[in-house]
């Protein structure tokens, strides 16, 4: 039986096991992946607190390290549910795994929102992908494509306009929404074009893999074909919080309804991180719901140990 078992290894769960831990609780962190979340896509990460410059590898990196130093218990399965049994809830993995614990906070984190094309997901990992930094140097001086016009998008191109022949942004809206000193950095770059009003069609491939894709203007709807070795798609994230919503209540978008408190309606079962309904989803507001949800969670131990 652990004090507290975290589902989710991203900045926001190995915060919390890092509270629990300071705090004298035992903690079991349980990650269907790999350590970091979405913090792992970004090569460069200069607005956290204390830190000029890191890549968000370094920074899952020192964490995992500092919470295995404090006495942390890790497992690599995927949790399908959590049984509440008062005084104690059950989690149960997909890999057969049933953990015990007193709290659970749940940092289940956030995936990559699809675009819906035929043939989309074949190409995944053959011409299509979602991190820069990952994939990035398999494009070097070859044209690409980004869909999406946000903060993501815009650093995104960024990290491939320094590799790339050319980088084309589709985006759907009049204008791109990102951080304004993004795109005037971004778009000083001669090789970097922006396609606004535009929807993307359909995936163009041929034996050898995506050759391109064709858009269609959401003003006059002319189509027209983009040629591209590959397609980086940055247009948001979806929860994965559906397994959990007899615990918690769930927004219309599938976030975890919870304010800043990170509590449930469910005694003992905590939200913390990208997963929560929230107005920023940042490094610094994860880490700050990992330690919230913790702190919460051993008020609760503490308080079930003396009734």
């Amino acid at each position: 039986m652990y004090d507290i078992i975290v589902v989710g290894g991203g900045p926001a769960g190995m915060t919390a096991a890092l509270y629990a831990l300071r705090n004298g609780k035992t903690a079991l962190v349980i990650e269907k992946t790999g350590f970091g979340g979405q913090i792992t896509h970004s090569p460069k990460v200069e607005n956290y607190p204390g830190t000029m410059q890191m890549s968000g590898n370094e920074f899952a990196d020192h964490t995992l390290e500092q919470i295995l130093a404090q006495g942390a218990e890790i497992e690599f399965e995927k949790v399908i549910s959590v049984e509440d049994r008062g005084s104690f809830k059950v989690v149960v993995t997909e890999e057969g795994g049933l953990y015990e614990a007193h709290a659970v906070v749940l940092a289940t984190g956030v995936k990559h929102r699809m675009l819906g094309l035929e043939g989309e997901n074949e190409l995944v990992g053959e011409g299509i992908s979602f991190c820069a930094v990952c994939d990035g140097d398999f494009y070097a001086g070859k044209i690409v494509c980004v869909a999406g016009g946000g903060n993501s998008a815009l650093q995104e191109a960024l990290l491939l306009s320094n590799k790339c022949r050319e980088v084309v942004i589709l985006q759907d809206l009049p204008k791109c929404t990102g951080e304004q000193k993004l795109q005037d950095l971004l778009f000083a770059r001669p090789n970097v074009r922006l396609i606004t009003e535009t929807k993307l069609a359909r995936l163009l491939t041929n034996a050898d893999g995506l050759t391109g894709v064709e858009v269609e203007s959401r003003v006059n709807g002319e189509k027209q074909i983009v040629a591209c070795d590959g397609l980086f798609v940055a247009i948001g994230l979806i929860p994965e919080n559906e397994p959990f919503a007899a615990l918690a209540e769930l927004n219309s978008y599938g976030y975890f309804d919870s304010d800043e408190r990170c509590l449930t309606r469910t005694p003992g079962v905590y939200v913390a991180g990208d997963c929560r309904s929230k107005g920023v989803r940042q490094l610094t507001t994860a880490v700050a719901d990992g330690a919230t949800a913790a702190l919460a969670a051993c008020r609760y131990i503490d308080e079930i140990s003396h009734d």
